[in-house]
């Protein structure tokens, strides 16, 4: 495992980031999720990302659990705040003072810890001032609850706005944590030249856009049961735009270009996005520990510019490049 500096920051964490957004506490077993997480700590993995929302709560209460009687200082724990919890009342959600103050003290309760190493806004939220938000973050880490601040899907302009309030109130936002993979580009025009001016980096999650650049589906086949594609719960419902015949035909002509470097399609899609230097780290979940150290051999791989060539060549116009699509909910959903 190599590691990286979070933005411009002296925090280092690992090139994979280990999560589980839609695992663990809801399509996973609790101790299966325990060894995907040892399997990741065996792995190297030392950087964990979560959310107080996923599974409402739940996910942290199993990553608290599995991370139990580890040397706490040698971790670094991420988790994040915005979406409804608890019963999904009026100020169960957003980032107002008062849910971010409730929320960082459940958090640290349910994962078992006196702090965490990154607290992240989820989302943007327009309905609260965005000086009352950062406000509380940096009482927050006056606090000691936190020792770094980062946002997730923030636009370029949202992130320059919070930086500035960041750094009158004396703290820096040092991340943000975008979807990013070769489908879905949509960070690179504008977050990206934002971030390097400002001193973030990117924490990127579905670097193998919700498993569809694995390569485990074709055209021509029915989705593997069992697979995020027939989970009635969500998953479906995340990999759709992903499981057209145009996409799944590009995706199956990448195997050739991995096996020129080397790689499985999984390990070439979570190397592809470390390429980008703005990249700190790659989320990188599991149903399964086996899946693990496979795909961790992505990190420290270079791509060499002619397999970098022709990825885009294959992908071509089926990236999504837009930056509108970086967005985050216009109300409340509460």
């Amino acid at each position: 495992m190599e590691f990286r500096y979070l933005g411009n920051s002296g925090f280092k964490i690992s090139e994979i980031t280990f999560g589980n957004w839609l695992t663990h506490g809801s399509q996973v077993e609790n101790d299966v999720a325990t060894q995907c997480v040892r399997a990741a700590l065996d792995a190297g993995i030392s950087s964990f990302d979560t959310a107080d929302v996923y599974a409402n709560t739940a996910a942290e209460t199993v990553l608290g659990a599995a991370l139990k009687g580890e040397r706490r200082q040698s971790l670094e724990i991420f988790t994040k705040v915005f979406g409804p919890t608890g019963p999904k009342g009026h100020n169960d959600v957003g980032l107002s003072r008062k849910h971010i103050m409730e929320s960082i003290d459940a958090s640290l309760v349910r994962l078992q810890t006196d702090y965490v190493d990154l607290y992240q806004a989820h989302r943007y939220d327009y309905e609260t001032p965005l000086e009352e938000t950062m406000q509380a973050f940096a009482d927050v880490v006056r606090r000691g609850k936190a020792l770094y601040i980062g946002v997730s899907e923030w636009t370029a302009n949202q992130i320059r706005d919070g930086h500035t309030l960041a750094r009158e109130l004396g703290f820096q936002l040092i991340s943000n944590q975008p979807q990013y993979s070769m489908l879905w580009r949509v960070i690179e025009a504008e977050v990206v030249p934002t971030s390097e001016e400002l001193g973030l980096s990117q924490i990127v999650w579905s670097p193998m856009a919700q498993g569809v650049l694995s390569g485990k589906y074709h055209p021509a086949k029915p989705a593997p049961e069992g697979s995020r594609a027939t989970d009635a719960k969500g998953g479906s419902k995340m990999i759709e735009r992903w499981m057209s015949p145009e996409v799944l035909t590009g995706v199956q002509q990448l195997k050739p270009v991995a096996e020129e470097a080397g790689l499985t399609l999984p390990q070439l899609s979570i190397a592809w996005v470390l390429q980008n230097k703005n990249v700190a780290s790659a989320i990188m979940g599991a149903s399964r520990p086996e899946q693990i150290a496979g795909n961790v051999a992505a990190a420290g791989v270079k791509l060499e510019q002619p397999i970098m060539n022709k990825i885009d060549a294959v992908i071509g116009a089926l990236a999504e490049r837009d930056p509108s699509q970086t967005r985050s909910p216009a109300a409340r959903e509460a």
